[in-house]
């Protein structure tokens, strides 16, 4: 049995942080990071069961092509996953009565749909872009045991290697996307990338304010690397610790993001909000059929 301390109940027996209760959430599950995008996703969607809110956590369930689909937004950063996506299997897979772990895994299908900061010149203002590959910059995976098991060790190790990666700094971590989802959700109007998945805003990806950076030149070497075809595409803060958790876990996950500024062009769309509501719909009509 789970004990109290580690797995919080409320009086009302819904989870800790998110206050949802296991018979209000889909196996379709949206992840965001901004709160209000809860409110623009649930506007497509029928027979909308209930919303929830609880500090950056807001959640919703409704229909979708007639299936269940969940909405939850998870605010910014690899930390607040760990708690959405920790409570979400808890919700599916842990009888929170009897704090025993489900006979039967069920299994979740994240699709994190986001903003995020293209790398590479081939990658136009406006373009969506799936994440075939993370890499976790923020080091949460490597407090979970069996790490390497869903890792892309090669990889990690050739982009220390290239990056001449300091000693100071959490080791990279790269996981995988979900293939199931890759397959469901991949078109031509969507590109294929590695994207990076930061702790922070402004020194983790390379601005500068009033602070240097340890190494002002970490994204050149980011934008530089190459390893078995793959290229960097992008920066985003969540990607991550979704993938790495989703495979301990044995959910499936994937992440598309707008790209709304390109680093290396100095270009930026601030006015993305039609271009969002493209994908959401994209991704609503692909993941559901």
């Amino acid at each position: 049995m789970i004990k109290s301390s580690e797995l919080i109940i409320n009086a009302d027996g819904s989870i800790f942080h998110l206050h949802l209760k296991p018979e209000q959430i889909a196996d379709h599950i949206i992840l965001v990071g901004d709160p209000g995008r809860v409110e623009l996703i649930g506007k497509l969607l029928t027979d909308i069961e209930f919303q929830v809110q609880n500090r950056e956590f807001v959640s919703t369930t409704g229909k979708y092509n007639n299936q269940r689909v969940t909405i939850v937004s998870t605010g910014i950063g690899t930390d607040n996953i760990d708690i959405v996506v920790n409570e979400l299997d808890a919700l599916a897979n842990i009888n929170l009565s009897t704090r025993e772990i489900n006979p039967v895994h069920r299994t979740l299908n994240f699709v994190r749909i986001g903003t995020s900061g293209g790398l590479q010149d081939f990658l136009d203002v406006d373009s969506f872009v799936i994440s075939q590959k993370a890499i976790g910059f923020d080091g949460l995976l490597n407090y979970y045991a069996n790490r390497n098991s869903v890792s892309d060790l090669p990889f990690e190790e050739a982009f220390k290697q290239h990056t001449g990666w300091g000693k100071q700094l959490t080791s990279p971590y790269v996981v995988d996307c979900s293939d199931k989802l890759l397959s469901k959700i991949h078109r031509s109007d969507t590109v294929k990338g590695v994207t990076i998945s930061a702790p922070g805003f402004y020194g983790p990806q390379g601005r500068v304010l009033r602070l240097p950076l340890a190494d002002a030149n970490l994204n050149e070497k980011i934008e530089s690397f190459e390893f078995e075809g793959y290229k960097i595409t992008n920066f985003e803060m969540e990607c991550s610790a979704i993938y790495g958790l989703s495979k301990l876990l044995g959910h499936e996950a994937l992440t598309i993001c707008l790209i709304i500024a390109n680093r290396l062009k100095k270009e930026a769309n601030a006015n993305y909000l039609q271009s969002m509501e493209k994908l959401i719909g994209l991704v609503l009509a692909r993941l559901t059929s």
